[in-house]
């Protein structure tokens, strides 16, 4: 299963890009991390704009999330999914809990 690594462009805008492990086998080493947390959140919860306040993967255990990007774009993962969230400026991306039960994550907060 491929990674989904969010970051900051050079236009200040959130991207999406697909991280095979194949591809980039640092993801694949003994990664730094700090400790973990998990989260539940109810169908619907929203999060608007904000960015990831710190490099760190977030993974879906349970349900589905959405997340919107400033150019509008909506992309949707379920159970299973990763990403690597290191947009840690500029406008940021949405979130929101869909589908009829929970999201259940956890998150991984990274040390570099």
């Amino acid at each position: 299963m491929p990674i989904m690594r969010l970051y900051t462009g050079e236009d200040g805008q959130s991207h999406i890009e697909q991280i095979e492990l194949e591809s980039h086998p640092e993801y694949a080493a003994m990664q730094a991390a700090q400790g973990i947390v998990f989260r539940r959140v109810e169908p619907g919860y929203f999060s608007d704009w904000h960015c990831a306040p710190r490099r760190q993967f977030v993974i879906t255990l349970e349900g589905e999330v959405e997340i919107g990007l400033g150019d509008g774009s909506v992309h949707r993962f379920g159970a299973g999914h990763v990403t690597l969230a290191e947009d840690l400026t500029g406008q940021g991306h949405t979130t929101r809990a869909v589908g009829d039960q929970p999201r259940l994550t956890a998150t991984i907060p990274l040390d570099n």
